[in-house]
């Protein structure tokens, strides 16, 4: 490890040997055992690193394509004052109710218009960042992967109308307010944790001395014509984004190649063949257990329904793809419809993402606090879901 390495690294130190040293192992084999009884070595290895590869490819790829694109925007906007306006504007709006600042509001319009990481390309914006004190940026990641792929989901259920013989635009209608209850607790949620991590005190997010010296109502701007300063917004905005799709590699390879392995079953000839993205269906045979806890909260129509939120942990298009094949088999109706809206749009693989979201700001010591407040956020938005569309339908 280089130098600059260990500044970024915070230790503690523990005993060279200890409980943990002989318990950690028992722990590890345990875990990966359930793995191997039921897909064998070779193939529980060689799903490993199949998914492995295909979420480099497939996701990686993609998410680092979204942070450059979404970088030179956001830092388009930033340039030309987009971003002082929005602040301005929403500021009486998004203060009161997710106690952030305006500015965060264009997060909300990046990640529904693409996907949760697209927030980290305005995170890395100097004009974007100095909006924030440092007990509320960490909050950016929980509000904007609730929103994360919010056009893409209600894009897509809406277009499973004909299939359900109904219009959904109302299902879809209220599953969006859903999301949006479970992105305002999510986000109040992380706010009292960073309050007390950082102290409400703390300075504002200031990353470069020109942002910290600059006078009130104004911002700075490149040097150069519009021209020139068009060129030069897009390419540093673009470069960022670059930074931000490596730097999320580590958590999506690791993270969500365990999580859809906990999620998915096997191949659709029902056995193990060691192909990417198989897995022994732990998560779905948990949630079925608690049926009679889930049902009155989110009113499912079938047992099979809680497959859906609980792969949209992973990854929220795997989820949709669920929820068409509920919808061909005719398991599900608008209601479920609603909620898959509200909690595949809220959640959308945050477990796969936030650590690495968090990583990438420089929070790792967070990231179990925004799991946290996120699962809370995600449910509440289901459960909103459910019986905002049971009182609608009562009346109307």
């Amino acid at each position: 490890m280089n130098d600059n390495q260990d500044q970024n690294v915070s230790y503690s130190y523990k005993k060279e040997i200890g409980v943990e040293t002989f318990v950690f192992p028992i722990i590890f084999a345990a875990f990966f055992g359930v793995f191997v009884y039921h897909m064998g070595l070779a193939n529980t290895l060689n799903t490993m690193m199949n998914t492995a590869y295909r979420l480099l490819i497939d996701t990686v790829l993609y998410i680092t394509a979204v942070c450059v694109i979404m970088g030179a925007v956001s830092a388009l906007l930033s340039e030309f004052g987009f971003v002082a306006l929005a602040n301005r504007i929403l500021q009486p709006l998004m203060r009161p109710i997710y106690k952030l600042p305006g500015a965060a509001a264009l997060g909300v319009v990046t990640t529904f218009l693409s996907d949760n990481p697209a927030i980290l390309a305005l995170t890395d914006d100097y004009h974007f960042r100095h909006y924030f004190k440092k007990y509320e940026f960490p909050a950016l990641t929980n509000i904007g992967t609730a929103f994360g792929m919010g056009l893409i989901v209600c894009t897509y259920m809406y277009s499973l109308s004909p299939a359900m013989g109904e219009s959904l635009g109302t299902a879809v209608g209220v599953g969006l307010l859903g999301a949006i209850v479970g992105s305002i607790v999510s986000t109040r949620l992380m706010l009292f944790f960073t309050r007390k991590y950082f102290g409400d005190s703390a300075e504002e997010y200031h990353t470069s001395d020109a942002i910290a010296s600059t006078p009130e109502d104004m911002r700075p701007i490149r040097h150069g014509g519009i021209g020139s300063r068009v060129i030069s917004a897009v390419l540093d905005g673009g470069h960022s984004g670059v930074k931000m799709g490596i730097s999320i590699i580590p958590g999506v390879l690791v993270i969500c190649t365990i999580v859809l392995m906990l999620i998915n079953g096997p191949s659709e000839s029902g056995d193990y063949t060691g192909s990417a993205y198989e897995g022994i269906l732990l998560l779905p045979r948990m949630a079925e257990k608690v049926d009679f806890i889930i049902k009155p909260l989110f009113g499912f129509s079938t047992p099979q329904a809680i497959g859906v939120p609980v792969t949209a942990l992973g990854a929220a298009g795997a989820a949709l793809s669920l929820t068409s094949n509920l919808v061909n088999q005719h398991l599900i109706n608008a209601g479920d419809i609603a909620v898959f809206t509200s909690m595949c749009m809220c959640w959308s693989g945050y477990l796969s993402t936030h650590a690495s979201m968090m990583d990438s700001l420089n929070c790792k010591d967070l990231i179990g606090k925004a799991i946290l407040s996120h699962s809370i956020g995600g449910l509440l938005a289901g459960i909103s879901a459910h019986w905002i569309y049971v009182l609608i339908t009562s009346i109307f």
